[in-house]
């Protein structure tokens, strides 16, 4: 099984672990973890959504063990829940937890965006460059899955830009939680919104060209706080945990 960022510039493709041999660096486990958390980035698992072990592991060829493992792990980073002799489901997204993920994102991108001023050259503005024509494009026609993509690819780069392999590690453990908050964001946005969504990129990538740390930092905590805004105005937020019917 393989995914894509949809472009075919090779410093945004990835391809995921490969279940049944549990290549890729890790183990079925793992594959299986990544699987689900591609399923709900992309909104195909959306909030509430059962997660069956059975179910799972027959719908990807591999035992109840890995499935069990991975659902585990989805649990430690918030995505899922375990409902007591009901299985697991997708989390729904709270008030508080959309609190927590925007202003930590908030705190950790600032920081992310005065490294890579730090080490900017040409081609660090060239790729970026060509994610943000990716995703406007992708916009233009509409395609939210695309422009998702495209979004998390141009964050990731600038992660990665910044050359801070602790700062990487924490991305990790956090990956399941921001990169709902981008799915969230994206879906929620009309046609011509999603455009200009996708421009702001182009707006951010001019500021942190510029060389200044105080307005890179302020661009991306007005970027985080709209996103996080638009989440709650179109009612994807809720005020408390759904919890399972008796």
């Amino acid at each position: 099984m393989t995914w894509r960022c949809y472009s075919e510039y090779p410093f945004c493709v990835r391809r995921a672990p490969n279940i049944e041999s549990g290549d890729g660096g890790g183990s079925a486990a793992n594959a299986v973890a990544e699987h689900l958390r591609r399923q709900i980035d992309l909104g195909r698992l959306p909030s509430g959504a059962r997660l069956v072990e059975r179910s799972v592991a027959r719908d990807l060829g591999v035992s109840h063990i890995p499935v069990r493992e991975a659902l585990a792990r989805l649990e430690d980073e918030g995505l899922i829940e375990r409902l007591p002799r009901r299985g697991a489901r997708v989390a729904a997204l709270t008030a508080r937890s959309l609190e927590e993920t925007s202003s930590l994102r908030s705190l950790l991108e600032r920081f992310v965006v005065e490294r890579v001023q730090e080490r900017w050259e040409p081609e660090a503005h060239a790729r970026l460059s060509t994610i943000v024509d990716e995703m406007e494009r992708a916009s233009q026609l509409g395609d939210v899955d695309r422009v998702l993509e495209q979004d998390l690819c141009f964050h990731e780069e600038l992660w990665r830009l910044a050359d801070h392999a602790l700062l990487l590690d924490v991305a990790g453990q956090l990956r399941g939680r921001v990169n709902r908050f981008f799915r969230l964001a994206a879906a929620s946005l009309p046609p011509e919104d999603l455009i200009a969504h996708a421009r702001s990129h182009r707006s951010i990538l001019a500021v942190i060209a510029t060389g200044s740390c105080a307005d890179a930092g302020a661009a991306m905590e007005e970027h985080i706080a709209i996103a996080a805004r638009r989440i709650v105005e179109a009612g994807l937020v809720i005020d408390e945990p759904i919890h399972a019917a008796p």
